[in-house]
């Protein structure tokens, strides 16, 4: 079933729009005297100068107009009230405050979204989108439908506009989920984890002097999601673990060796390996969470890489 994504979470107290005032410069009128020279070709006019339309913001030279902006600020606001929330009262109006900051870096982000696609030669045809908003008529009904387009305060070219952006996004989402292997090298070790560097030296002696590293983690260690089985951290692969210096070390070690005091921003790490595969199928735990790590390390990519501008002052989220 296809879903409309639209902006939910958080939305603002609206701003006033700044319009620009279109200026013309008069046109040169003859006096009623004669002129000296009769065959003088009469003046050009002047054409008035443009109404420069207000901007949000601009990504690598490509402008967010302002009222881009205020019109998803306003369908977020139209959604929050078909919900039951009151965008008067005072939760509402910090909800709408929080939102306004929260809507235009998901705009932002978006527009580089395009950007990489365009670049990418990724493009979502009238076709696709007519049988992707006929599947969803199918599927939940015309009534429902157009109750859907009046809960999100758009007409039905705005919707086709955001499903051509959403479909875009998914397909480039793909892209990059598509990159990650589902078999990798794995290995297996445990840890023990300790407040401070004096207590991890003592552990440490105490394993080196031929304690069982097992029970010595269950008795020392802070890490209450490993210590009662021994500090075991399973099979996993490269990019899982949330301490990346852990990881590093892991995949350095020989099965049976022990580490060095290892300091993360944890604290202080003992650690062993166990064992080392080659390849290995990625579990789907491991594999979603690998897969999520991608597409985010490639937005942060094009955030680094591009040329941001706001004009907007917004909250902070």
């Amino acid at each position: 079933m296809v879903i409309i994504k639209r902006f939910h979470l958080l939305v603002v107290m609206s701003i006033i729009l700044m319009t620009g005032c279109a200026t013309s410069t008069p046109q040169i009128v003859p006096t009623t005297e004669s002129p000296a020279n009769t065959d003088a070709p009469a003046p050009t006019p002047i054409p008035p100068t443009p109404t420069i339309e207000p901007v949000a913001a601009e990504v690598n030279g490509q402008k967010l107009t302002l009222a881009e902006y205020e019109r998803q600020i306003a369908r977020y606001e139209t959604s929050m009230t078909a919900a039951g929330q009151d965008p008067s009262t005072e939760e509402g109006q910090q909800a709408l405050e929080q939102a306004r900051s929260w809507v235009l870096e998901r705009m932002l982000e978006q527009i580089l979204i395009e950007q990489a696609a365009t670049e990418a030669g990724v493009s979502i045809s009238d076709q696709e989108i007519d049988m992707t908003i006929e599947s969803l008529k199918a599927d939940i009904g015309e009534a429902e439908f157009q109750r859907r387009l009046e809960n999100e305060g758009m007409t039905l070219e705005e919707m086709r506009e955001e499903l051509r952006r959403e479909m875009i996004a998914s397909e480039m989402v793909n892209r990059i989920v598509d990159q990650v292997p589902t078999t990798a090298e794995h290995i297996r070790a445990r840890h023990i984890l300790l407040t401070t560097p004096e207590e991890a030296q003592q552990v440490l002696a105490q394993l080196e002097a031929g304690n069982d590293f097992g029970a010595m983690a269950q008795a020392y260690s802070k890490d209450e999601s490993t210590r009662d089985n021994g500090g075991d951290l399973g099979y996993f692969p490269r990019g899982i673990l949330t301490s990346r210096e852990v990881e590093e070390v892991a995949f350095s070690l020989q099965p049976g060796q022990l580490s060095a005091v290892i300091q993360s921003e944890l604290g202080y790490h003992i650690i062993q390996s166990l064992e080392r595969v080659p390849e290995l199928d990625v579990s789907p735990d491991n594999l979603r969470l690998l897969r999520d790590k991608a597409v985010r390390e490639w937005i942060d990519n094009l955030w680094a890489q591009a040329n941001v501008q706001r004009y907007v002052t917004v909250s902070a989220q």
